[in-house]
């Protein structure tokens, strides 16, 4: 990836599933507006491969780190539990808007980070991005690029 400074990153986007969990993450980023999410880590120069280890330092909550998180990394975790939420809808191939929420905000709660105010235009939004990325992501061969644009 280039980042607007001109910096570059590199990373492998694993296949896995309908559509790959980083993508996920592009396209409820993008279409929420979040800037402190992974790709806006990335954007402002994190490493991509380093952030798994920043969010574990700063409260990452799992069964064995349930603590409150550093609140820089709020951001990043509300996304990530909500990434969570449409790739389990993308793998059972449902959407049902209540029953996302409701998934997503016990994921907050057990993250220990704020619920979202998502709207139904928003999740729609979110599945109109993954609709258009999914059909992208399976279409692309071995070593393929899928660009990303990020602003």
């Amino acid at each position: 990836m280039v980042r607007a400074d001109g910096s570059t990153a590199r990373f492998r986007i694993p296949r896995k599933g309908p559509i790959s969990h980083d993508i996920v993450h592009y396209c409820v980023e993008s279409a929420l507006g979040m800037r402190n999410g992974f790709w806006g880590m990335v954007a402002q120069g994190e490493d991509p491969g380093a952030i798994a280890d920043l969010v574990k330092a700063g409260g990452h909550a799992s069964a064995k780190r349930a603590v409150v998180p550093d609140a820089s990394l709020v951001e990043l975790l509300q996304a990530e539990r909500l990434v969570e939420c449409f790739e389990a809808e993308s793998w059972s191939g449902g959407e049902d808007d209540a029953g996302l929420v409701a998934m997503a905000k016990a994921g907050w709660k057990a993250s220990h980070v704020p619920p979202l105010a998502l709207t139904a235009g928003e999740i729609a939004a979110i599945r109109a991005k993954l609709a258009e990325y999914g059909r992208r992501w399976r279409a692309l061969a071995d070593r393929e690029a899928l660009a990303l644009e990020w602003s």
